[in-house]
C-alpha cells in the first residue's frame, strides 16, 4: 500500500480501499483537465524540490476521535523531515469537549523525524520553545524510538508528504491521459487554486463506484505549479488525510543526529 501511494504522487496507480475526496460546488461540472492544468500539476513536484526546505502541516484522522497533528519541515532534496506531533481524542477530563459533546484533549506530543524509509520520535525537551529542527539537533541517535511504516492514516500521510517532491517534472501528457481532471475552483488565504483529482488507477472504471473511479489523490495548485494542499482519503475514514505547504523555511537546518549511526 505505501509504495503505491508514493507511485499515485508521482503518476502512478491507486491502491486498493482508497476512495477520491472531492467537494464540489452546485454551479461546477468536473471535465478532464487542460494542458495547461496538466503542466501546472506536472510542476508541482519540482517546485516543491527547489523551495527546499518546506513548512508543512499534517492531519491525520486515526479514527474513533483521535486526530495526529504534524508540523515541520521537509527537505526534499535530502527527502528528510522534522517536526512536532500532537494526538488528541476523548479523555476523562469533562473540563473540555468536542463539538459533539465528548470529552477531547492533548493524549501525546513530542518530536517526529521521517524520510523514505520510516519514522522517528522522540520526547520534547521540556521548556524548550526553540523550532523543533533545533531541538532535533541535540537528541541523540539512541533518544529516538524508530520503526517502519505500517499502514494506517498517519504513516501513510508521512510517506506519501516525503514523496511528493522530486528533482525533476512529471509527464503532463501521461498525467491527463492517466485520468486527471479539474474539480473546482478555490481560493485560499486570498489566493486562487484549480482542486485537481490525480490520475487514476490502472484498472479503475471511469464513472464507476461511489468515486467515480477517481484518485484517492486530490491537488490545490496554483497559477504557476505551485502545490498548497493535499488531500487524501482512505476507506473507513470520514475525515481525509490532510497536508498543508506553507512556503519555503528558509532558515531551516535538518539535523543529522536522528539518522545517525551513533
Amino acid at each position: 500500500m505505501i509504495r503505491t501511494l508514493i507511485a499515485i504522487a508521482a503518476c502512478g496507480t491507486v491502491v486498493g480501499g482508497v476512495a477520491a475526496y472531492q467537494t464540489r460546488s452546485d454551479d461546477t461540472a468536473e471535465r478532464p483537465v487542460t494542458m495547461d492544468e496538466a503542466s501546472r500539476l506536472a510542476m508541482t513536484r519540482l517546485n516543491l524540490y527547489q523551495a527546499s526546505p518546506v513548512a508543512v502541516t499534517l492531519t491525520a484522522n486515526e479514527g474513533g476521535g483521535v486526530v495526529v497533528r504534524v508540523e515541520g519541515v521537509v527537505d526534499y532534496r535530502t527527502h528528510r523531515a522534522v517536526g512536532t506531533y500532537q494526538v488528541t481524542g476523548s479523555t476523562g477530563d469533562s473540563a473540555s469537549s468536542s463539538s459533539s459533546g465528548a470529552p477531547t484533549g492533548q493524549l501525546d506530543h513530542g518530536l517526529i523525524v521521517w524520510d523514505t524509509g520510516g519514522l522517528g520520535m522522540a520526547p520534547a525537551p521540556e521548556g524548550n520553545s526553540s523550532p523543533p529542527w533545533q531541538q532535533a539537533a541535540h537528541i541523540p541517535r539512541s533518544g529516538w524510538s524508530s520503526r517502519s511504516y505500517t499502514t494506517d492514516p498517519l504513516d501513510a500521510g508521512l510517506q506519501l508528504l516525503i514523496g511528493l517532491g522530486a528533482n525533476r517534472p512529471d509527464n503532463p501528457v501521461l498525467l491527463a491521459q492517466s485520468g486527471a481532471r479539474w474539480l473546482d475552483r478555490d481560493h485560499i488565504d486570498g489566493r486562487g487554486y484549480d482542486r485537481l483529482a490525480g490520475p487514476r488507477s490502472k484498472d479503475a472504471t471511469p464513472g464507476a463506484g461511489a468515486d467515480g473511479g477517481r484518485s484517492p489523490l486530490t491537488y490545490w495548485v496554483d497559477d504557476e505549479g505551485g502545490l498548497r494542499r493535499v488531500t487524501m482519503r482512505m476507506r473507513g475514514l470520514g475525515t481525509p488525510t490532510t497536508v498543508e505547504f506553507s512556503g519555503r523555511d528558509s532558515g531551516a537546518k535538518l539535523p543529522e543526529a536522528p539518522w545517525g549511526t551513533g
